[in-house]
């Protein structure tokens, strides 16, 4: 037997107790170059007799022999020539069962070396990833063995085990070996895609801390069990080759926003069972390429136990959720949405995440990836923690999911949730329940950093995606280049918009005179940023009921408020996006656990909402001027922006198409449900003017009224002019509706 000096004797104990950080010292091959022997030591405290066998002729080598007093121990003596490229071990468990194994402590080499890695796609270095080793032995000896290597960041770990379902879950078969870098690692063979698994850690103190899954896993089992799974990305072959991520700014963008659990339901499914990736596919696509929406954007896919948090609270960052089915189905739908011409958004979460035991919370024992000071770490308002911005490894570790989720699943775009909650220190604090910066200010200095950084290296990694922040206040420059001093954002949901015009809708019309100017004040500001104009899932939850049951008056009077809202949005500088459902005029607000009310279609007014969102689309999508200036004043121009007394909206849109010609546009709404006869406008042309949509319109539920199709706009003396326009149109306007007419150059 070896003589076991002072050091070795530690980690004997160290293995005993379950708590070695450096199994490779004692474990594997052990040379001793003054006998020009090696001991070879196995730890498997589940065995009763072992041997040693060379993997390649399955030959055996010697009996591994108990070491005394550290039951669990077995150790052999070779000739270093009789070492093989790789060797099994073979026996008999404790319990009778037979064992059959490549020990994974002989490839402490392949284990510990490191190089090049990229900290900004760490999701390329850590967590599971299967492996073909090529393995040389000190002799020449060469093998080919597969299997996984596992690597997780604790640098205040005591230690470190894997388990999983390749050994019992049992903690004391596998420890990890620790490294100056904070990672810990080991490669072990036979595992393969598919398997289980999770880390045991101890903290400093031994004590063992609740089982972790893995921060980079790339799939997870669902609750209550919530393991990671190993999983393969080079498995996936994509057929978007043709596909090119465009960030919209002078093209059309029209967001369907989804939650992939609720929008439809398996057909005669008692238990209300979601559809899957591939079904969502077969379903949804087609239906968002029906209706004329550009992208699709989903509520968070990444991996969380709490359905009801609707993605918001995710634990398995790099997970898209297994809810729905496996990554690979989740690659297929975004290259179907592809080929079909159909962009894919996510929303993001980097603000915050929840407590769960075996998530990110003091996951080493301390705070790793959170604040330790409860007025930075906590957040009071979703009783969740919050990302410590200030730690290179947690930058990196968000911006690779950024990048993860870009490169890997080909995201075109990332919507950025709570941005607001990360630019502010006393966001939703009270007096005495946040820390001012150095600076003695609110600002979160890190936080904003972190998103610079982030845009930065996405935008030089992905130039085409879309990053758009969930901004709701009036921090400057959001959407700005930073060597503007901006955030980096390439957009963000304009929410004071929503709020304001939502704010006015809900007014009688008899009122609506009182507060015209909610319904003109986003222009104001409007070019400060690259806008989106949202409607989203946060205004038709939480008692808040849905857009139509927001509007007053008797059915009719609702549905005709919602389709002239609808006609006004679409017109409005900014680009658009409705949640799910927004589509059917649904009376019912949201619900996570159940399906859309898709039978609404069958009834006319529903029908008609639909039918007015797919002209919508149709329109904006045909005509440059509704898109192709969003950003620019010149793309804008307030005919009518003064006529509170009968809540009459008028500009034109102006843009220029891919084939450099002119798109001139009116769009007139009538918010009262007064017929407006003669209504004179001035309009930068004379000439035809095509009536393109009335949401008046009989196709969608309306009167009727409207104007025959065109009409002719009459040049006017300059006394006579209108709006400081050269021509104008004498219109009839229909009540609660808006109109668009485009002008005719032929």
């Amino acid at each position: 037997m070896a003589v076991i000096n002072p050091e070795m004797t530690q980690l004997q104990s160290d293995l005993l107790r379950s708590c070695c950080a450096r199994p490779f010292s004692i474990l594997g091959i052990q040379p001793d170059p003054k006998r020009d022997t090696s001991y070879i030591r196995v730890w498997l405290p589940i065995a009763d007799e072992l041997l040693l066998a060379d993997e390649a002729s399955g030959l055996p080598l010697a009996d591994l022999k108990p070491v005394d007093g550290a039951a669990g121990l077995f150790e052999c003596e070779l000739a270093s020539k009789e070492i093989p490229a790789v060797y099994r071990v073979q026996g008999t468990s404790q319990n009778g069962s037979e064992i059959s194994l490549i020990d994974s402590y002989q490839f402490g080499r392949y284990c510990l070396q490191e190089s090049g890695v990229d900290v900004y796609r760490l999701h390329r270095h850590m967590g599971a990833h299967p492996a073909t080793h090529q393995w040389t032995d000190q002799c020449g000896n060469e093998a080919e063995i597969t299997g996984v290597l596992f690597r997780v960041y604790a640098p205040h770990a005591r230690s470190v085990s894997l388990i999983g379902s390749f050994n019992q879950w049992d903690g004391r078969l596998l420890p990890m070996a620790s490294a100056d870098d904070g990672v810990w690692r080991l490669f072990v063979p036979g595992v393969v895609t598919g398997d289980q698994y999770k880390y045991e850690i101890r903290g400093q103190s031994g004590e063992l801390l609740p089982n972790k899954a893995d921060p980079f896993g790339f799939f997870a089992e669902q609750a209550p069990g919530n393991a990671s799974i190993v999983y393969d990305h080079g498995n996936y072959h994509w057929n978007d080759h043709e596909w090119k991520r465009d960030q919209g700014r002078d093209t059309a963008v029209s967001i369907y926003e989804v939650h992939a659990g609720s929008w439809k339901k398996k057909p005669g499914d008692e238990s209300k069972e979601c559809l899957c990736y591939s079904e969502l596919a077969d379903q949804l696509i087609p239906y968002v390429k029906e209706m004329g929406f550009t992208h699709i954007e989903f509520l968070p896919l990444s991996e969380h136990p709490f359905t009801g948090s609707w993605g918001y609270q995710p634990v398995g960052l790099f997970a898209p959720t297994s809810r729905f089915g496996n990554p690979d189905d989740f690659k297929a739908f975004v290259d179907c949405c592809h080929q079909q011409g159909i962009s894919v958004i996510l929303d993001w979460v980097p603000a915050h995440f929840p407590e769960d035991p075996h998530g990110l919370g003091r996951f080493d024992g301390t705070a790793l990836y959170e604040y330790e000071d409860p007025r930075r770490g906590w957040h009071p308002d979703w009783k969740t923690l919050i990302y410590d911005y200030g730690k290179p490894f947690v930058r990196h570790f968000l911006v690779s999911n950024a990048l993860y989720w870009l490169e890997e699943f080909h995201i075109d775009g990332l919507r950025v949730d709570a941005v607001a909650s990360m630019l502010y220190l006393d966001y939703s604090r009270q007096h005495g329940e946040w820390e001012p910066n150095v600076h003695g200010g609110n600002e979160h200095l890190e936080a904003i950093s972190f998103l610079k950084e982030l845009n930065e290296t996405v935008f030089s990694a992905v130039p085409g995606c879309m990053m758009i922040a969930e901004e709701s206040t009036s921090w400057p420059g959001v959407s700005r280049p930073t060597y503007g001093n901006g955030l980096g954002f390439s957009h963000k949901w304009n929410m004071g918009w929503m709020h304001d015009s939502l704010e006015y809708m809900k007014q009688d019309p008899v009122h609506r005179q009182y507060h015209h100017g909610q319904m003109t004040f986003s222009m104001a500001y409007h070019y400060s940023e690259n806008f989106i104009l949202p409607l989203s899932h946060d205004e038709v939850v939480h008692g808040k009921g849905t857009l139509l049951t927001r509007m007053p008056g008797d059915e009719w009077q609702q549905y005709a408020n919602l389709r002239a809202y609808y006609g006004f949005m679409f017109a409005h500088p900014g680009k658009k996006m409705l949640f799910m459902g927004a589509e059917l005029g649904t009376n019912r607000e949201w619900n996570h656990d159940t399906e859309l009310d898709w039978p609404l279609l069958e009834q006319p007014f529903p029908a008609g909402v639909s039918k007015l969102i797919q002209d919508l689309n149709r329109v904006y999508r045909q005509y440059a001027g509704f898109w192709a200036g969003d950003y620019n004043p010149s793309g804008f121009q307030w005919l009518i922006g003064d006529d509170a007394e009968r809540s009459v909206f008028a500009f034109c849109r102006q843009g220029i198409n891919e084939a450099h010609n002119e798109c001139v546009i009116l769009a007139i709404s009538n918010m009262t449900p007064m017929i407006r006869y003669d209504y004179r406008v001035g309009v930068p042309k004379a000439g035809r003017w095509l009536e393109v949509l009335n949401t008046d319109s009989e196709l969608y539920g309306g009167s009727n009224v409207g104007n025959a199709g065109e009409i002719t706009a009459m040049l006017e003396a300059s006394h006579n002019q209108l709006h400081g326009q050269p021509a104008s149109l004498t219109l009839t306007l229909p009540p609660l509706a808006t109109l668009y007419l485009v002008f005719c150059n032929s």
